[in-house]
């Protein structure tokens, strides 16, 4: 049973990132015509919507009970400043090369996962996602295109995500996952319409919000799978496979932007590709021996 649950936990972890990729792509797309604020409300205020309306008359009040709401108005406030910070860079630079400094973010989680939710992590597990880690650095290397203070933003957004994601893994121990997505949304559509009469540009063109809406779905189906995730695997287990969110990214900007990486980012990719593999080796041969 507990090796099923695994499986499953990894499947929507790589479900969740291609999600991420498909925002992230359509997030830089909208950028162009649409102010930052305005998109990040848009995505909250369409999760929250949706969720209220879907989950409300299921769930009745028992959609508002939780045992840490402290917690969850972090958790809320972690996920959209990671969200502000997120379109704010993929609006700067590729959506390949963002999504490449933000794959620092499973090292950061490995490690907080030993440290603060006691999860044992095996020699080999280190080695892979180390390795992962260093075909991100060959993407973003030294003297490329990424310079200056934008490659800041992201790097920020590395250390406020990996808490995001430490602090999800441990309350979808025990809080309802549409609970968790209900406060999540609403948090971030009540922080973000603050900001409205500032940052406000009508919404004239039908393509527009369009784009809106697919930035709203993707964000709300990514991260409630994400939730899911978590509550299925340990964090340990399921941080090699975030790296196929580089994959899902390149693929989107080759797409939509006709951008095509150079020879030393297809080398990080490929060994990003490989730890990744051998990541899942181990997992299923971890799963085999529990079961022995």
């Amino acid at each position: 049973m507990q090796s099923a649950k695994t499986l499953q936990g990894i499947a929507l972890v790589i479900a969740a990132v291609a999600c991420f990729a498909v925002l992230d792509t359509t997030a830089k797309w909208v950028s162009a015509t649409v102010p930052v604020m305005v998109a990040v409300w848009f995505r909250y205020l369409f999760q929250a919507l949706v969720v209220t309306v879907v989950m409300l008359p299921a769930r009745g009040r028992r959609l508002f009970h939780t045992q840490h709401p402290r917690f969850q108005l972090l958790r809320g406030t972690l996920l959209l400043t990671v969200s502000m910070l997120s379109f704010w860079s993929v609006s700067l630079m590729p959506v390949g090369e963002f999504t490449a400094i933000v794959m620092l973010a499973p090292l950061a989680v490995t490690l907080l996962a030993a440290l603060f939710l006691g999860e044992k992590v095996s020699a080999l597990r280190w080695l892979l996602v180390g390795g992962g880690f260093a075909g991100a650095l060959l993407i973003v290397r030294p003297g490329g295109e990424l310079s200056g203070w934008v490659t800041l933003l992201p790097l920020l957004m590395v250390g406020v995500y990996a808490a995001f994601q430490i602090l999800t893994s441990r309350l979808a121990r025990t809080e309802d996952p549409m609970t968790m997505h209900f406060y999540t949304g609403w948090v971030g559509a009540l922080a973000m319409s603050c900001t409205l009469p500032w940052v406000w540009t009508p919404l004239t063109h039908p393509a527009t919000v369009l784009q809106l809406c697919l930035v709203g779905l993707m964000g709300t189906v990514g991260h409630f799978l994400l939730i899911l995730a978590y509550g299925r695997a340990p964090a340990s287990t399921l941080s090699p496979y975030l790296y196929t969110q580089i994959g899902f990214a390149m693929l989107a900007g080759w797409l939509v932007f006709d951008h095509i990486p150079g020879a030393l980012e297809w080398t990080g990719i490929g060994l990003i590709g490989v730890c990744g593999a051998l990541a899942g080796w181990l997992s299923a041969h971890e799963l085999r021996k529990a079961q022995g």
